[in-house]
Parts: structure tokens; sequence; C-alpha cells
């Protein structure tokens, strides 16, 4: 028996390190979150029945009561949304009654899996949560051994999850036991739907009368504690002097010019109409909204990058702006990463010669030697200026 669990534990640690060495890679990728990049904040309250008919042996599930409730529902690899992605619902619940006498809140994960005996320990990727089956996956330790929780859609908001209200049953199973309704999840998004920065740590915040067992511990721990790292220096943007020199420093980007036959004004017309750039930027599909105040400082283009049905929706925000004569640009299309864009034009009358200097500035792109993604950047720019040159010359952007 001792023998099994240290093959036990040397497996479940060195399992828990490869992982922790994933989420490193993706860091480079992605800074803040590796995976579940983005997220819907919910918020609700979680109604518990008990269990009178057989208690589970974990003290908050077998008492009855009302816990409000944080919640963030996420993608877990940030695929685009026509494609199935592994869901994940993160619980922040700060329980009530007699069964959480001074405990602090609770942190319950749920990703989606199946729900037979074999499936409830297998992540499945979904489309959507219609017909989704979730599951902590991992075991939480009771006093009669281990639970799983469960969570199944009883009804769904019209539309999309920021729409209405989303209601789920919640039950709990011995890990070869059938499943047993014990409560009822309501949630909904606040006023402005988006995004929380609320963190989950499910191994130190655990329900009242829940524990974790070892191996559990050594699977994820490394995991939690790579993602919450500092980003590697490789996607961390740098700040004064350097930033200055390495965003715009005379041989820090790929840079390409094209004397256009065109006033400069012709051509600042195409760049301030933000609903013309997937006409002239190599590589973006479509527009989906423009900011009114686009090009100002700060503005925000929506746009896809990618072929139909592969599209990858992003955006691209405004850094510094000179009308007439400069824009400069931070282009995001994760998870390739994101790039610095510097648009200047210089007016030669009825000529304006256009230079656009460009480099990754964060993700994987980033760590491509520079000697092999400049002449990929430059190869694609040019075919953006002489875009540009056609659309400047062919009068776009200008009131019928």
């Amino acid at each position: 028996m001792t023998q099994q669990l240290r093959v036990v534990s040397a497996v479940t640690g060195s399992a828990g390190q490869a992982f922790a060495a994933l989420f490193r890679l993706l860091k480079v990728a992605r800074p803040d979150r590796p995976i579940h990049p983005e997220g819907l904040g919910l918020t609700g309250t979680l109604t518990r029945t008990g269990n009178p008919a057989g208690p589970s042996g974990i003290d908050w599930l077998d008492s009855s009561g009302t816990d409000q409730v944080v919640a963030r529902f996420s993608r877990s690899l940030g695929l685009p949304q026509v494609l199935p992605d592994i869901l994940g619902l993160a619980l922040r619940v700060t329980p009530s009654g007699a069964a959480a006498p001074g405990s602090g809140p609770a942190d319950v994960l749920f990703a989606s899996t199946g729900w037979g005996l074999a499936g409830r320990f297998l992540l499945m990727p979904r489309l959507d949560v219609a017909g989704a089956a979730m599951t902590t996956l991992m075991p939480y330790r009771s006093r009669s051994g281990p639970v799983l929780l469960g969570l199944r859609t009883r009804s769904l908001p019209p539309g999309s999850l920021s729409s209405g209200e989303w209601v789920l049953g919640l039950h709990w199973a011995k890990p070869g036991g059938r499943w047993r309704e014990c409560g009822e999840l309501r949630l909904q998004t606040g006023a402005t739907p988006g995004d929380i920065p609320l963190r989950f740590d499910p191994l130190e915040n655990q329900p009242p009368g829940a524990g974790t067992y070892g191996w559990t511990r050594r699977l994820r721990k490394p995991s939690y504690r790579a993602a919450r790292r500092p980003a590697p220096p490789a996607v961390v943007r740098p700040t004064g002097p350097a930033a200055q020199h390495s965003t715009t420093g005379r041989n820090s980007m790929s840079t390409v010019s094209q004397l256009f036959e065109s006033p400069s004004a012709d051509v600042w017309r195409v760049i301030a109409d933000g609903w013309l750039y997937s006409g002239w930027v190599v590589g973006a599909s479509r527009i989906r909204d423009v900011d009114a105040e686009w090009p100002g400082l700060g503005a925000h283009l929506h746009h896809s990058v990618g072929a139909w049905p592969l599209v990858i929706n992003d955006s691209t925000r405004v850094t510094a702006v000179e009308p007439g004569r400069s824009l400069e640009l931070v282009a995001r299309g994760w998870p390739m990463g994101e790039a610095k864009v510097d648009i200047k034009l210089e007016d030669r009358g009825n000529q304006c010669l256009v230079t656009i200097a460009e480099d990754a500035i964060r993700g994987p792109g980033k760590l491509m030697p520079k000697f092999l993604r400049d002449p990929m950047i430059s190869a694609r720019n040019r075919e953006t200026l002489r875009r540009l040159e056609l659309m400047a010359v062919g009068g776009a952007g200008k009131p019928k």
C-alpha cells in the first residue's frame, strides 16, 4: 500500500509540474490569464436543499440555506465561438446558515464534462451551455469519502447569458455513484455585462466541511502558481525611455514606405474611416464595430482576422494620433499576439510619402527571431500600402 501511494504521489507530482510548464508557455501568449482568457461576470444565489435522504459528508451540502454567489463563465481555450471549447464556470460562494460559522468565501470550479460514470472525469468541448454538463472533475474530501459536484442547466435566458437569468441544478455524487440533486443556482449579469478581475482558488478556499486530497493538490497547485506569476520579460511592455526606443527607434521596427500619387488629405481620409480598415489592412477580414471617436486617442476598432468560418474577433486601439500626419496603434489578434503599428504621412503636394513601421510587442510573435519576423511583416505591409493607395486614388472615404 505504501508503495502504491508513492507511485501515485510521483505520477501526480510529475503531471502537476508538466501542467505548470504548459501554463508558463501559455503565459507568453496570454500573460494575464493563460486559460479562460475572456469571461462573463455573473451574480446570483445558490439555494441548498440539504440531503435528508442521505448525507454527502460535506457540512455545507448537507444543510439548507441560501448563499450569495459571484461567478465567471468562460471558454477555456478562448477559441472562436463557432468552435467547441471546454466551458468553465467559477463560483465564489459566501456560505450562510449553521454550516458556515465564521467561514469565509468558498471557490468552486466547474468544467464541461460528461455526466455518466466515466464521462464525469473527462473534459468535453461544447458549443454552448444548453446541453452541457459541468462537474468539479476532481473530488472533494468529505467525512464519508470522495464527493463530486455537478451542475446541469434547467433554463436559459433568451438570446445569450447576458440577457436574463440562467438557472442550474446543483448535484453531488460519489465517484462511482448516482447523482443526487441538492440545490439550485440562479445567475444573471449586472447592468453592464462584462468580465470581472476576480481570481478563484479552489484549493485554498473550500466549502465548510470539504477538504482536498494530496494527489489533487499536487496535480493542480503548480499550475495555479504558474498562472499567477508575473509575465515573462518577453511579453512585458517596456515603459519610459526604453519603451520609446523599443517601439519607435530607427532600427527597432520593420519599416516600409511608398510614395502615393495622392495628396495626404486623401490618404488620411481613408485611414480616418475605421469601416474601411478591412479594405486595406492585410489580414483583417471584417469590421464589426468602430468607436464614434475613431481615430481619436484611445478609440477602438473591432475587427476579425482569418478566413471564414475560422475567424478570430479582436480589436485595435489608438495609442497616439496627430490628425493628417500620424497614427500609432496597438493591433490585437490573440492568440497570435499584439503588434505596435506606426503610420506616418509626409505631405508632398499632390503626392504623399506613407511609412508603416510595425513589430510584435506581445505574444508568440515576440518570440520569433527578429531576422525571421521582419521580412514577413515587411511583405505584408508592402501589400497594405498598395491597397491603401488604390483606395485613396479611388476616392474611398469621400462624402457622397
